[in-house]
């Protein structure tokens, strides 16, 4: 614990060489004390601080000098940015979602979502897409990525891929609802004549509404595929599926593009 007479004393007599800042944890301050004394302003510096500290009120010290905010701050931590470890990280271009809505854990572990937020704030919509479904493989059940991705595939104009993550997302927990019906880069979804039946359905897809847009109870039927490189990359198309990362829809409209 600083004293805070002690400070006044140390600046009162020894302020030209920076003595009391170096009590009081400010070694910056001290040095730049130090250096100060050669010209004489220290000196007269350090009579002014004696001054503030004997006419400082106690409680103001120790809020200053003496509690975990105020030690932050003189060492130059106290700063939202070093709080999050992540510089400029309350842009706002990727919508944030509430805490309840994020996933379990800390969701800064995921470097590819890192990555790919970066990439969304400078525009560069297919490589954010990539590094997306990268942080999917990671955690299929990240309901922010999923959110994200889905503005990504609206931005692009892939309609079906943006349907197919809001309907996950939502699947998972995701409801603020209003954020799909108001965000900027959803406008192309909102635009679809089946967005009025999404949103009626809770924003969620239903058997009767494909995500190629008909109204048909089933499914796309399966095409045979004989050719053992269509049938590999079909086999990552399952595993991709089977870790929750592709839809039921979203596989089959995949595999009909490898199919032609």
């Amino acid at each position: 614990m600083k004293n805070r007479t002690t400070a006044a004393v140390f600046a009162f007599f020894l302020g030209g060489l920076g003595v009391h800042r170096f009590y009081l944890g400010q070694v910056g301050l001290g040095i730049l004390y130090f250096c100060l004394m050669f010209i004489g302003v220290s000196f007269v510096l350090g009579f002014i601080d004696a001054a503030v500290f004997m006419t400082m009120d106690d409680k103001e010290f120790d809020r200053r000098y003496n509690s975990k905010e105020g030690r932050a701050q003189n060492y130059g931590r106290g700063t939202p940015e070093y709080k999050r470890g992540v510089p400029g990280a309350n842009r706002n271009q990727v919508p944030p979602l509430p805490r309840n809505m994020q996933a379990p854990g800390r969701e800064m572990q995921n470097p590819f979502k890192i990555n790919g937020i970066k990439k969304y704030k400078e525009f560069d919509l297919e490589g954010a897409i990539e590094d997306f479904k990268k942080g999917l493989e990671i955690n299929p059940k990240d309901i922010s990525l999923h959110f994200n991705i889905a503005c990504a595939y609206s931005l692009t104009e892939k309609v079906d891929l943006a349907y197919s993550h809001l309907d996950k997302a939502v699947s998972l927990g995701f409801n603020d609802f209003e954020k799909i019906k108001t965000h900027d880069d959803l406008a192309y979804v909102r635009i679809q004549d089946r967005f009025e039946e999404f949103k009626n359905n809770g924003f969620r897809l239903t058997v009767s509404t494909p995500v190629d847009g008909s109204k048909n109870s089933e499914l796309p039927k399966e095409e045979p595929i004989q050719d053992d490189l269509l049938l590999s990359q079909l086999k990552r198309l399952a595993e991709l599926r089977d870790r929750g990362l592709l839809s039921e829809q979203e596989f089959i409209i995949e595999k009909k593009k490898l199919s032609r």
